[in-house]
């Protein structure tokens, strides 16, 4: 199998920050809802690792080649004791002391006209035993708007995509300790650099980029998981990295143009090259875990049996674990009916669904439903799902789903949690 290799070094040594970002405290509000907001200002998006600790309870942010003026604001508003921050090395560390755990939104940043703000939202609930929050799966639907990306006999590779993460969505959306993040939920163009800085900007865990393929040769077939490298892996790989460029090209994307406000991805992986190394190695993880479920479709064939590698620009956040899935290819005849149709889309979805879980077994998220590994999910049930649907979702049978409830199947009711054990 391809491997990419990179050179393990001492960046902080050899390598000159990204830039000083000033850090700045601006408010702690309660919400209507009884949420705590608390919120910084920075003069652009940064790299920020978030993490809680439960003894003593403490939540903390690390935001990279940032500048702040030590400060410590004492608030008894809800679960908070104690907001403070202070330099340390090449990084500005904000510590939250709380009085008891907490549920705990990981921050994000929103951009505004001359400044991003920086917020972390807290949930104060008798439930939470320990400090707890939902893992963030940014799901892109490739191409939109302008882009009709490849072409099918009837059928439009963005339309095909947009489907398959809304199925996708559905899934994450209503299982718990998941949270879905849609890069685009209609058929609206976006950028290619808009798509990975937007994964980064709200503190996406994973990304995961959706497409149907189209070749010359209608007989060609089949699903591919692809991970980001600058040397292709195949001469498939490298075909489909020419025209992904060539068709960015010719509808004039602003790739390797960013806002001034940006975290710039490419500069940044000369200088974290430790953290850019781990975020191929758990892609390549990923990917895999995506594959083996791909292959256990029956209606899938699999147009590569390994994860291949190309030169995606939307996969090239530094440490986002990201994977790019050719659901098939639409100038098939037999692929393109497969995913002409929900059962076909959503049997996609499930194989994306089932390899992040699978993914996250093997690496866990601190501080969310994975640490530890939980026996079993939860999943609430919406209004119109029936049990052979939500089995199917899942990938298990209805009697067992109705077993581990002991469910009457003809009373299930939206709002109802049920157990899964995957």
């Amino acid at each position: 199998m391809h491997r990419v290799v990179f050179s393990f070094v001492f960046f902080l040594c050899l390598f000159t920050p990204l830039g000083a970002n000033s850090l700045n405290f601006e408010n702690i509000k309660e919400l209507s809802n009884g949420d705590i907001r608390i919120s910084f200002r920075l003069q652009k998006v940064a790299l920020i690792n978030a993490y809680a600790l439960d003894d003593p309870s403490r939540i903390v942010i690390d935001v990279r080649d940032a500048k702040v003026s030590s400060f410590s604001e004492e608030n008894n508003l809800g679960p908070l004791k104690l907001v403070r921050a202070s330099d340390q090395n090449n990084l500005s560390r904000i510590e939250i002391d709380l009085k008891e755990s907490v549920y705990w939104k990981k921050p994000w940043q929103i951009k505004s006209k001359d400044h991003v703000k920086l917020i972390l939202e807290i949930k104060q609930s008798q439930k939470v035993k320990k400090n707890t929050r939902d893992i963030l799966i940014a799901i892109d639907a490739g191409h939109g708007g302008k882009d009709p990306g490849s072409v099918g006999t009837n059928i439009l590779e963005k339309d095909v995509t947009l489907m398959i993460a809304k199925e996708l969505e559905r899934t994450l959306r209503d299982t718990q300790g998941y949270k879905p993040i849609m890069i685009r939920s209609t058929d609206e163009f976006v950028n290619l650099d808009d798509r990975y800085q937007k994964a980064r900007e709200l503190g996406a865990d994973l990304f995961v980029s959706i497409h149907a393929d189209g070749f010359r040769l209608s007989r060609v077939k089949g699903a591919s998981v692809y991970v980001w490298s600058e040397e292709a892996s195949s001469i498939t790989a490298e075909n489909l990295s020419k025209a992904k460029l060539v068709a960015d090209s010719s509808i004039k994307l602003k790739a390797g143009r960013l806002d001034f406000q940006d975290f710039d991805e490419d500069a940044a992986r000369a200088i974290y090259q430790l953290a850019y190394a781990a975020k191929i190695e758990n892609s390549i993880i990923l990917g895999e875990k995506i594959l083996e479920q791909l292959k256990r479709d029956p209606f899938t064939h699999m147009h590569k049996p390994n994860v291949e590698f190309a030169d995606f620009r939307v996969l090239k956040s530094i440490d986002i674990p990201s994977v790019l899935v050719e659901s098939g290819f639409i100038t098939n005849p037999d692929d393109s009916r497969r995913l002409s149709k929900k059962p076909g889309r959503r049997m996609i979805a499930r194989s994306i669904f089932l390899g992040i879980h699978e993914y996250f077994k093997v690496k866990p998220k601190p501080n969310t439903i994975m640490d530890p590994l939980p026996e079993f999910l939860t999943y609430t049930i919406q209004k119109g799902d029936v049990i052979s649907e939500i089995a199917i979702r899942f990938g298990v049978t209805v009697n067992e789903v109705i077993k581990w409830n002991e469910l009457d199947p003809s009373s299930i009711f939206p709002g109802q949690k049920i157990k899964i054990y995957i």
